[in-house]
């Protein structure tokens, strides 16, 4: 197992894109869904594009089990929600210093919400 998390901390490292697995709120499917991602630590932080009313979002609430997947490295984690608006600021800054303040404004519509997967 932990061979597993080195080679997905090496890809999160590398790449600017994941893709995430939910499980639909009605449909109960798994939906994989490309999003960008900040990895700090063990914390790995996922924005909605559209906030709380971000599909994934909803199913999140539902359901926290996600699978998280770069390039074949994958790992099942537990999601927890962040919703005070300190620390979603705080998310927030990270992915403008990541992917930039103009990208980030251009790509996400609503800051109340953000999604923390511990990689432990």
């Amino acid at each position: 197992m932990p061979a597993r998390n080195e080679a997905l901390r090496d890809r999160l490292s590398r790449y600017r894109e994941i893709n995430i697995t939910v499980t639909g709120r009605e449909s109960g499917r798994s939906i994989s869904i490309p999003v960008w991602f900040v990895l700090e630590g063990d914390k790995l932080y996922l924005l909605p594009v559209q906030g709380s009313d971000t599909q994934w979002y909803k199913n999140v609430l539902n359901n926290p089990m996600m699978r998280i997947d770069a390039r074949g490295a994958e790992a099942e984690v537990k999601a927890s929600l962040v919703t005070d608006a300190t620390q979603v600021s705080s998310v927030v800054e990270k992915f403008r210093a990541k992917y930039g303040a103009t990208d980030v404004k251009k790509y996400y519509s609503k800051f109340d919400v953000a999604v923390l997967a511990p990689m432990r």
